[in-house]
């Protein structure tokens, strides 16, 4: 049957297929990363086109995005088990635009609330269906880097955001408000200043600025979802996925289209026809009955640690809020914004180079390499705002004029070397798209990225928090902490997944954790 079945389709190159799924991943990107330059434009008032948030409004903008993401990964788990990967996909871009477009026009924050929901559905769905639809496509000898594109892709979207924000932000003169009057005589009526100067000011009142800048920034996302509709519709789907819906024929026809011409399809496919046959006596497993087994309840409790700790990073805090913590550190709004690009770059660089780095190590060395290397940026930057930085703030926690000029740099270099770390190690998406069992790889994988959107909700939530009541020497101290925790567990925990096709892990995890 396998070599009398055509191509289902025109053929595609692998990189291409890549490229298109991971448009998921660069929307993913983008919808975490535009908010830190939309964030010091939504501080401003109603009347100069801002939102006015609070702290706790700031930190629910970004946390109702993770929760949505948590639900989107849950469910968008099952769905692609009983529709498949592609399916998905494609009704992913859909919420992609209905959310974006939803958030550009939202008069309010209480409108902005349940859109930031949605479009955090799009991503959760697109971080839990991507990894395994590029895993399940990838031959065993390239399946590290090729998924590894998708985390590369969640970090290009990132630098693409940061360059749009920078961009926007400048033709805009920065975040800027228009006097109407102020009893205090500081500011002259009917003069444009920095929101930064006006905010410190009470008494003043504002009649105009350019808040609106922000809904530019998030317009700019419906671009690669309307290319990520397009796209996903002219590939083929999984090949595992048909194999195990037992539409054998439609899996070789698929796969043919993604593979060279010297390329052993027959060998491939009756290797993921013998695992399915073995588990032909099995009912489908659900998050029950692989939370009862021994075997794969200490392989979703990995799972679940992984997404964890993937957040417990602090990542996100740099990716939300690193105009915020810029600007504490002693630079303008403005500035900070414009600033954030070169974090984005190394962080692109560092994703690129992690594509390098899962190919050639163990995946276990990696992870401990990131953990290891963000613990040490992370009480760095505590170290930092502890005695660099606090010695030189008021009462108010306004930064005086006796601050260095070279601590701001300095903290700007710590955060861009942590970023570079995190995204050269992050093997945590390549690791749970590995290691869970064919019966339940999309509840498992689900279940993984829901909860490491829940963690992401609280690390979103808490932080602005955090740097409020305790302040940044203590937050950051906290978190270098807990990677120290994280380290151990990749060292101590982790199974390895490199040089195994996901039919041989199966067993080795089976005979190892029962």
């Amino acid at each position: 049957m396998v070599r009398d079945t055509p191509p289902s389709g025109v053929k595609r190159p692998l990189g291409l297929l890549a490229l298109v799924a991971t448009f998921g991943s660069l929307l993913f990107g983008y919808d975490t990363g535009v908010i830190s330059g939309a964030l010091p434009f939504m501080y401003m008032p109603g009347t100069a086109g801002g939102l006015y948030l609070t702290s706790s409004e700031e930190g629910l903008v970004g946390g109702l995005l993770a929760i949505g993401a948590a639900f989107g990964a849950i469910i968008g788990g099952r769905l692609s088990d009983r529709y498949g990967r592609r399916h998905n996909i494609t009704i992913l871009a859909v919420i992609f635009i209905v959310g974006t477009i939803g958030c550009v026009f939202s008069p309010n924050i209480w409108v902005l609330y349940p859109f930031r929901f949605i479009l955090g559905w799009a991503v959760g769905g697109a971080s839990a269906t991507v990894p395994i639809y590029l895993a399940e496509n990838a031959p065993s000898r390239i399946r590290g880097p090729i998924v590894a594109i998708d985390q590369f892709m969640i970090v290009f979207g990132q630098l693409l955001a940061y360059s749009l924000n920078a961009m926007i932000s400048s033709a805009h003169g920065g975040p800027q408000v228009q006097i109407a009057s102020d009893p205090t005589g500081t500011f002259t009526a009917g003069g444009w200043y920095s929101w930064d100067a006006v905010s410190k000011v009470a008494g003043v009142v504002v009649e105009g600025g350019n808040g609106q800048a922000w809904r530019y920034m998030l317009v700019l996302a419906t671009i690669p979802a309307i290319a990520l509709w397009i796209g996903i519709r002219l590939m083929p789907e999984s090949c595992r996925w048909y194999i195990s819906q037992g539409r054998y024929r439609d899996a070789i026809g698929a796969l043919k289209r993604i593979r060279r011409d010297g390329d052993d399809v027959e060998a491939e496919v009756e290797q993921m026809v013998e695992v399915t046959r073995s588990e032909a006596n099995q009912e489908k497993w659900t998050f029950r009955q692989a939370w009862d087994a021994k075997w794969t309840r200490k392989i979703l409790i990995i799972g679940i640690f992984l997404g964890f700790f993937d957040q417990l990073t602090g990542i996100n805090t740099a990716m939300y809020y690193l105009p915020k913590i810029l600007n504490a550190a002693g630079f303008s709004s403005a500035d900070a914004i414009t600033l954030n690009v070169i974090t984005g770059l190394t962080s692109a660089i560092g994703a690129a180079i992690g594509l390098f780095l899962v190919g050639r190590f163990m995946r276990r060395h990696v992870g401990m390499y990131q953990e290891g290397g963000v613990t040490i940026c992370l009480a760095t930057l505590a170290l930092l705002f502890g005695f660099g930085i606090a010695p030189h703030m008021d009462a108010n926690g306004n930064l005086g004029s006796s601050v260095p000029a070279f601590l701001p740099w300095l903290v700007l270099i710590v955060v861009a070397i942590f970023v570079f770390v995190k995204q050269s190690g992050t093997v945590n998406w390549v690791l749970v798209s590995e290691i869970f069992p064919a019966r339940i790889r999309g509840v498992g994988q689900g279940v993984a990225v829901g909860c490491l959107w829940l963690m992401n909700a609280v690390v979103t939530w808490a932080f602005p928090v955090m740097m409020a009541n305790l302040g940044a020497t203590i937050t950051y101290g906290i978190f270098a902490a807990i990677n120290f925790v994280a380290f151990l567990f990749y060292w101590k925990v982790v199974p390895e997944t490199k040089d195994h096709t996901l039919e041989e892990l199966e067993p080795l995890f089976e005979k190892k954790y029962s």
